[in-house]
């Protein structure tokens, strides 16, 4: 279980912390049609995006099933796609698919890109001091010269505490902008502190909590979705939900007590199987947990269980305070 240790989550909330991007996969698509052929792929609005503006969004199959997910960022040559590393193959070859009399090209561009990710109250202060002036809203992106480097800027989508991530073009140059924050004021965090601030989010990732059978409402990711876009690939299942104005299960945040439980552990209540815990994360003593639960248990307020413990749900984001 990820546990985030005081002096980290003291910085997150009245500071900031740095820590590498860890494994990100990038894929870029070029080429005359991109725009169009794109905005037919995924759920979000891609014509809508201008350069230096970003969208997440999913890639569905007709069923309307989840196969991947993303960060959009358009550019005025090309599109970015803010991956994990682990999607990168699958998408490229799904979207590969779907290229037909298209002017559209695809290239994994994982390679070119290293990055910092600084997350606290303090980031875009920190990053002023610098003179590395960050987009002053969620899902914008510019670029920057740091010590003769160019650096890519991004604001993320970030519930709980600012997030920015910088991306550079070799390894060297993003440990250096590491340790220059630290010497700025950031803190040191590891991937698994920022991992455990995405648990107390309340964000689901895809291969983790989002899984190739879950649909896009029930993830609760409405900002994936763009209802006035046009026809992409899984909108007619997508539509059919909204219009029966619901979903049988959705993704919600948990405190557990009691034992450690596994990914995919069953969640019961009234002596039936009524959802799944997915992600944890230990804070302050307290165990948070994200899952999928039948709505109805929600709206009755039943007592939830769990092989080893109980269940609670609580509201996102979790908010602690600094000591």
């Amino acid at each position: 279980m990820n546990t985030l240790s005081q002096p980290v989550l003291n910085a997150l909330i009245s500071g900031a912390a740095v820590s590498s991007a860890g494994p990100t996969g990038w894929i870029r698509i070029t080429g005359n049609d991109r725009v169009r052929w794109l905005n037919g792929m995924v759920t979000n609005s891609v014509q809508a995006l201008a350069p230096g503006e970003g969208a997440y969004a999913f890639l569905l199959n007709a069923q309307g099933r989840i196969q991947g997910d993303g960060v959009l960022w358009a550019d005025a040559e090309e599109i970015l796609l803010q991956t994990s590393a682990e999607q990168v193959s699958s998408l490229i070859e799904m979207l590969d698919r779907f290229i037909i009399m298209d002017e559209v090209e695809l290239e994994d561009a994982s390679a070119q890109m290293h990055g910092v990710r600084l997350a606290g109250a303090q980031a875009a202060s920190i990053l002023q001091s610098l003179g590395i002036a960050a987009p002053d809203a969620a899902n914008r992106w510019n670029k920057v010269n740091w010590m003769s480097h160019e650096v890519r800027v991004e604001s993320m989508y970030a519930p709980l505490v600012p997030r920015v991530d910088l991306w550079v073009s070799s390894a060297q140059v993003a440990q250096e902008l590491v340790n220059t924050l630290l010497s700025n004021g950031a803190a040191q965090a590891s991937n698994t502190d920022l991992e455990t601030l995405r648990v107390l989010e309340g964000t689901p990732i895809f291969g983790t909590d989002i899984r190739d059978r879950d649909l896009p409402q029930e993830t609760g990711q409405m900002r994936a979705l763009h209802f006035n876009k046009g026809c992409y690939l899984g909108q007619e299942i997508v539509e059919r939900i909204r219009s029966r104005g619901n979903v049988h299960r959705t993704f919600h945040t948990f405190e557990l007590n009691g034992a450690i439980p596994e990914s995919g552990t069953s969640l019961e209540a009234d002596g039936k199987s009524i959802g799944e815990l997915t992600s944890f994360a230990r804070v302050n003593g307290r165990m948070i947990a994200l899952g999928f639960i039948r709505r109805e248990v929600l709206d009755r307020n039943l007592p939830i269980t769990y092989p080893g413990g109980t269940a609670q749900p609580i509201e996102s984001p979790v908010r602690f305070a600094t000591s």
